[in-house]
């Protein structure tokens, strides 16, 4: 499966933002779908995370409440809505792709990985 990430862009704080990560190929593998983002010297950090089938969803803390993860299952894409955004919130963002919804959180057991997507927050 290929990802491609999109929608980043600069906003005000308060703002919100729509990403999209478009998937193609094969995506019999493909149990969930998760966003990270990484902020200038920081780690790249868990965001949300969807299954395929768009049942479940999942959210970090900073996430919970003020963003939205979704999926059309039609498109094969999956949507990261932030909304009431903050400068903290700036970061590269990522979606990828794991096997197994018992490991939505966890990096390491993501397989493939779109470009990224810069997300500007100015206050």
């Amino acid at each position: 499966v290929q990802l491609q990430a999109s929608g980043g862009g600069l906003v005000q704080a308060g703002g919100s933002l729509r990403l999209s990560c478009a998937a193609s190929g094969s995506t019999s593998s493909v149990d969930a779908v998760g966003w990270f983002r990484q902020a200038p010297s920081n780690q790249r950090k868990f965001v949300a995370g969807i299954s395929w089938s768009g049942a479940l969803t999942i959210y970090s803390g900073s996430a919970e409440g003020r963003f939205a993860i979704s999926k059309d299952n039609a498109k094969n894409t999956v949507y990261l809505q932030m909304s009431n955004l903050k400068p903290e919130d700036t970061a590269v963002y990522y979606c990828a792709a794991v096997p197994d919804w018992r490991y939505v959180k966890v990096q390491s057991k993501y397989k493939h990985w779109g470009q990224g997507t810069l997300v500007t927050v100015s206050s």
